[in-house]
């Protein structure tokens, strides 16, 4: 059996998998940016849910990225806001080989 590690390793190396890997990265980096920020402020899903008007489920869906809906700027502005943060959208130029 192999390790993750090992199985990621493998999967990365097949062009089509590392390709859908890079694509979704900056998506699961700003998810995971939430989502340790939820926890360094002590709060539960239910907690912000409530904050943000919305339900757990809804929370939970938001920080996996595995919903079928990508939450909106609003929605993550609220969310942001029930942290005691703001939500900065910037555009990066991207280097030209």
């Amino acid at each position: 059996m192999l390790t993750h590690e090992q199985l990621r390793t493998k999967a990365l190396a097949k062009p089509k998998v590392m390709q859908a890997f890079i694509s979704q990265n900056e998506e699961f980096a700003l998810l995971d940016v939430f989502l340790k920020a939820r926890h360094a402020h002590g709060l539960t899903q239910a907690q912000v849910a409530k904050k943000i008007g919305t339900s757990q489920s809804a929370v939970a869906r938001m920080e996996s990225g595995r919903g079928t809906h990508s939450p909106s700027l609003a929605t993550l502005s609220k969310y942001a806001k029930a942290l005691g943060c703001k939500l900065e959208l910037r555009l990066v130029q991207i280097a030209q080989p």
